[in-house]
């Protein structure tokens, strides 16, 4: 005998999915395999932009001067969002699983977002403000010193 469904299946799931709503150890998890792919993908960034190194110190030099526009500020400032909210909830995790901090997993987790917002204005002021820049010295011009290399007799 075969089983027939009395009613559509798509709208007996869309109204239970509705309904459902995820508590915040659900968001964590979500949040913490989002940041692990932003993390790998950023990995590959890093390295495509590294390859400019092949290419002499002035190229190097261009390329790095592009990564200092607003846009590129903006994603290093996420870049910090995603590793710093990766951290945390890692740890988290870590306490949660191996020292019995599953009755303070939402204190544990509370925590762990103040620590992350704290931590993303203060690298958004380091970012973006820029207090300690140094007006004398652009990027790209610096020159290293060189102490001549005299042989001993």
């Amino acid at each position: 005998m075969a089983y027939k469904q009395s009613t559509n299946s798509v709208s007996r799931w869309s109204k239970i999915l509705l309904k459902y709503k995820p508590h915040s150890g659900e968001w964590a998890w979500l949040f913490h395999r989002v940041s692990g792919i932003a993390l790998t993908g950023y990995l590959f960034l890093h390295i495509y932009a590294l390859r400019g190194l092949t290419n002499g110190r002035q190229a190097f030099s261009d390329e790095m001067t592009v990564f200092t526009t607003p846009f590129f500020k903006f994603l290093e400032w996420s870049l910090f969002a995603f590793v710093i909210f990766h951290a945390m909830n890692g740890l988290r995790i870590a306490l949660v699983d191996l020292a019995n901090g599953a009755s303070k997993h939402k204190t544990i987790l509370r925590t762990v977002y103040t620590i992350g917002i704290v931590a993303m204005i203060f690298m958004a002021v380091l970012i973006f403000l820029n207090p300690f820049e140094n007006e004398a010295a652009p990027m790209g011009n610096t020159q290293t010193n060189s102490v001549e290399h005299v042989p001993s007799r």
